[in-house]
Protein backbone atom coordinates (compact mmCIF):
# COMPACT_ATOMS: atom_id res chain seq x y z
CA UNK A 1 0.00 0.00 0.00
CA UNK A 2 1.08 3.41 -1.13
CA UNK A 3 2.23 5.23 2.39
CA UNK A 4 0.35 8.15 1.49
CA UNK A 5 -3.12 5.97 1.86
CA UNK A 6 -2.28 5.73 5.37
CA UNK A 7 -4.24 7.60 8.22
CA UNK A 8 -1.75 8.65 10.18
CA UNK A 9 -3.01 11.12 13.12
CA UNK A 10 -2.24 14.73 13.15
CA UNK A 11 -2.25 14.70 17.09
CA UNK A 12 -2.86 12.65 19.89
CA UNK A 13 -3.31 13.62 23.69
CA UNK A 14 -1.68 11.83 26.72
CA UNK A 15 -2.99 12.75 30.46
CA UNK A 16 -0.51 16.17 30.29
CA UNK A 17 0.60 16.34 26.72
CA UNK A 18 -0.64 17.35 23.50
CA UNK A 19 1.52 15.64 21.14
CA UNK A 20 1.20 16.86 16.74
CA UNK A 21 2.81 16.62 13.43
CA UNK A 22 5.22 19.70 13.22
CA UNK A 23 3.19 23.06 11.15
CA UNK A 24 4.41 26.18 9.70
CA UNK A 25 5.33 28.84 12.80
CA UNK A 26 6.82 26.22 15.45
CA UNK A 27 10.21 27.15 14.09
CA UNK A 28 10.35 30.25 17.02
CA UNK A 29 9.37 27.58 19.91
CA UNK A 30 11.45 24.67 18.55
CA UNK A 31 14.30 27.54 18.46
CA UNK A 32 13.89 29.00 21.68
CA UNK A 33 13.69 25.61 22.98
CA UNK A 34 16.84 23.98 21.32
CA UNK A 35 18.76 27.66 22.72
CA UNK A 36 17.62 26.97 26.02
CA UNK A 37 19.33 22.77 26.09
CA UNK A 38 22.23 23.30 24.06
CA UNK A 39 24.34 22.70 26.64
CA UNK A 40 22.64 19.36 27.73
CA UNK A 41 22.02 18.56 23.42
CA UNK A 42 26.07 18.77 22.10
CA UNK A 43 27.21 16.03 23.92
CA UNK A 44 24.37 13.58 21.48
CA UNK A 45 22.58 15.54 19.12
CA UNK A 46 24.83 16.82 16.11
CA UNK A 47 22.35 19.00 15.03
CA UNK A 48 23.38 21.22 18.31
CA UNK A 49 26.74 21.88 16.76
CA UNK A 50 25.13 23.42 14.03
CA UNK A 51 24.66 27.83 14.27
CA UNK A 52 21.12 28.14 13.79
CA UNK A 53 18.89 30.76 13.12
CA UNK A 54 15.28 31.32 14.22
CA UNK A 55 14.75 31.30 10.30
CA UNK A 56 16.66 28.04 9.63
CA UNK A 57 14.72 25.86 12.60
CA UNK A 58 11.78 27.17 10.59
CA UNK A 59 12.51 25.87 7.36
CA UNK A 60 13.20 22.87 8.97
CA UNK A 61 10.02 22.66 10.58
CA UNK A 62 8.05 23.11 7.46
CA UNK A 63 10.39 20.05 5.87
CA UNK A 64 9.09 18.13 8.80
CA UNK A 65 5.62 19.17 7.51
CA UNK A 66 6.42 18.21 4.46
CA UNK A 67 7.98 15.03 5.22
CA UNK A 68 4.99 14.13 7.28
CA UNK A 69 2.59 14.72 4.96
CA UNK A 70 4.30 12.37 2.36
CA UNK A 71 4.60 9.71 5.05
CA UNK A 72 8.43 9.82 5.13
CA UNK A 73 8.94 10.60 8.34
CA UNK A 74 6.44 11.40 11.06
CA UNK A 75 8.08 14.07 13.25
CA UNK A 76 6.24 15.46 16.33
CA UNK A 77 6.06 17.75 18.54
CA UNK A 78 5.08 17.75 22.10
CA UNK A 79 3.22 20.55 24.23
CA UNK A 80 1.80 20.91 27.59
CA UNK A 81 -1.81 20.55 27.52
CA UNK A 82 -2.22 23.14 30.63
CA UNK A 83 -0.10 25.69 29.02
CA UNK A 84 0.33 25.30 25.50
CA UNK A 85 4.43 25.00 26.10
CA UNK A 86 6.96 23.51 23.62
CA UNK A 87 8.46 20.57 25.31
CA UNK A 88 10.06 17.88 23.48
CA UNK A 89 10.79 16.68 20.01
CA UNK A 90 10.06 13.30 18.90
CA UNK A 91 8.55 10.96 16.04
CA UNK A 92 8.44 7.70 14.35
CA UNK A 93 11.26 7.70 11.97
CA UNK A 94 13.38 5.72 9.43
CA UNK A 95 10.28 4.03 8.55
CA UNK A 96 9.85 1.00 6.80
CA UNK A 97 5.96 0.88 6.08
CA UNK A 98 6.19 -2.82 3.96
CA UNK A 99 6.54 -4.40 7.93
CA UNK A 100 5.30 -1.34 9.52
CA UNK A 101 8.90 -0.31 11.44
CA UNK A 102 9.59 2.75 13.17
CA UNK A 103 12.49 4.28 15.39
CA UNK A 104 11.34 6.44 18.08
CA UNK A 105 13.78 9.52 18.24
CA UNK A 106 13.79 12.52 21.17
CA UNK A 107 15.01 15.49 22.86
CA UNK A 108 13.46 17.82 25.18
CA UNK A 109 13.93 21.47 26.27
CA UNK A 110 16.01 21.00 29.33
CA UNK A 111 13.82 23.73 31.01
CA UNK A 112 10.94 20.95 31.36
CA UNK A 113 13.57 17.81 32.14
CA UNK A 114 13.10 15.59 35.03
CA UNK A 115 9.23 15.80 34.89
CA UNK A 116 8.65 12.32 33.18
CA UNK A 117 7.09 14.37 30.01
CA UNK A 118 9.77 12.36 27.84
CA UNK A 119 8.78 8.87 28.93
CA UNK A 120 5.15 9.95 28.68
CA UNK A 121 5.34 11.21 25.24
CA UNK A 122 6.90 8.33 24.20
CA UNK A 123 4.69 6.11 25.60
CA UNK A 124 1.76 8.29 23.67
CA UNK A 125 3.53 7.66 20.52
CA UNK A 126 4.52 4.11 20.74
CA UNK A 127 0.73 3.35 20.97
CA UNK A 128 0.10 5.40 18.55
CA UNK A 129 2.35 3.17 16.56
CA UNK A 130 1.57 -0.25 17.55
CA UNK A 131 -2.35 0.45 17.79
CA UNK A 132 -3.06 2.83 15.18
CA UNK A 133 -0.48 2.65 12.70
CA UNK A 134 -0.07 -1.26 13.34
CA UNK A 135 3.53 -1.12 13.77
CA UNK A 136 5.24 -4.82 13.95
CA UNK A 137 8.69 -3.28 15.33
CA UNK A 138 10.26 -0.06 17.48
CA UNK A 139 13.34 1.12 18.36
CA UNK A 140 14.80 3.20 19.88
CA UNK A 141 18.60 4.21 19.73
CA UNK A 142 21.03 6.03 21.88
CA UNK A 143 24.35 6.42 22.82
CA UNK A 144 25.39 4.00 25.47
CA UNK A 145 26.74 6.89 28.06
CA UNK A 146 23.30 8.85 27.31
CA UNK A 147 22.22 7.36 31.08
CA UNK A 148 18.98 9.68 30.55
CA UNK A 149 18.01 8.81 27.15
CA UNK A 150 18.54 5.07 28.15
CA UNK A 151 16.20 5.35 31.01
CA UNK A 152 13.40 5.98 29.11
CA UNK A 153 13.12 2.60 26.98
CA UNK A 154 13.98 0.64 29.87
CA UNK A 155 11.35 1.96 31.81
CA UNK A 156 8.64 1.07 28.98
CA UNK A 157 9.67 -2.39 28.75
CA UNK A 158 11.93 -2.09 25.53
CA UNK A 159 14.12 -4.97 25.58
CA UNK A 160 17.89 -3.96 24.98
CA UNK A 161 18.80 -5.78 21.73
CA UNK A 162 22.40 -5.31 21.88
CA UNK A 163 24.96 -2.38 22.07
CA UNK A 164 26.64 -1.63 18.52
CA UNK A 165 30.35 -1.07 19.43
CA UNK A 166 32.04 2.03 17.84
CA UNK A 167 28.75 2.37 15.41
CA UNK A 168 29.26 6.30 15.75
CA UNK A 169 31.46 9.15 16.42
CA UNK A 170 30.20 11.91 19.36
CA UNK A 171 29.39 14.58 18.16
CA UNK A 172 30.99 16.60 20.77
CA UNK A 173 34.57 14.97 21.53
CA UNK A 174 34.67 13.03 17.78
CA UNK A 175 35.65 9.95 19.21
CA UNK A 176 33.78 6.54 18.67
CA UNK A 177 30.81 5.28 20.11
CA UNK A 178 28.49 2.85 21.11
CA UNK A 179 25.01 2.49 20.36
CA UNK A 180 22.26 0.89 22.25
CA UNK A 181 19.35 -0.67 19.98
CA UNK A 182 16.40 -1.22 22.28
CA UNK A 183 13.22 -2.54 21.04
CA UNK A 184 9.60 -3.54 21.51
CA UNK A 185 7.78 -5.56 18.92
CA UNK A 186 4.21 -6.79 18.12
CA UNK A 187 3.10 -10.51 17.63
Amino acid sequence: MNPLFIDVPEKIETERLLIRMPRPGDGPAVYRAIQASLNELKPWMPFAHYEQTEKDVELNIREAYINFLKRDDLRLLVFLKESGAFVASSGLHRINWSIPKFEIGYWIDTRYSGKGYMTEAVQGITDLAFHQLQARRLEIRCDSNNVKSRAIPEKLGFSLEGILKNDGISPATKELRDTCVFAKYKG
